[in-house]
């Protein structure tokens, strides 16, 4: 950020008063811009023992196979969010959703909340972010060709779960190679 949003004066990147980290500041009209996380909210899509994932038509990492998610809009629910970006990448429609898995990714400042639920049927297609959208047994995930490494986080968790028949809904960190959380 370089300007104020509200007097567009030049900020300064500092602690405010009464503060414990930097923030963008305007010196003019003392409006503190804070930058918080950006949520993604997305589902896993199953029609019996198989993920519907999209491979993407935009970067980044496009070509890449994904499950259907996205960046939370203003103005809806994270469930109807988890939807949209169904029917937007894969055309598809569940029964019904369930929250599965809460991931925090600090260093790139996101939290993915991820649901699961049964494709209404098989009709589905690519949306205009995707150049594919296919069923796939665990056997056959593309796992070397994964968009994200929460992704792969996600399915390998899930298809644990699906061998149980639990599905608890989970919370955890993604964290860069080596770095383990507290």
């Amino acid at each position: 950020m370089k300007f104020c949003n509200q007097c567009g004066s030049p900020l300064t990147y500092r602690i405010p008063d009464d503060d414990d980290r930097e923030r963008f500041v305007c010196d003019a009209c003392n409006t503190i811009h804070y930058e918080n996380p950006k949520m993604v909210v997305g589902c896993i899509p199953t029609w019996k023992d198989r993920i519907l994932l999209c491979r993407r038509s935009i970067e980044p990492r496009y070509d890449k196979w994904t499950i259907p998610a996205g960046f939370f809009e203003q103005g809806e629910t994270v469930e109807a969010g988890a939807k949209r970006e169904l029917y937007e990448e894969a055309r598809a429609f569940v029964k019904f959703l369930e929250p599965y898995a809460l991931y925090n990714i600090p260093r790139i400042s996101q939290v993915y909340l991820i649901f699961w639920g049964p494709l209404k049927n098989k009709k589905f297609r690519p949306g205009h972010e995707s150049l594919e959208v296919r069923l796939f047994k665990e056997d056959e995930i593309p796992w070397d060709d994964l968009a994200f490494s929460v992704v792969r986080e996600v399915l390998r968790r899930y298809y644990m779960d699906f061998i149980k028949g639990v599905f608890p809904f989970y919370m955890g960190d993604v964290l860069p190679d080596g770095i383990h959380p507290i």
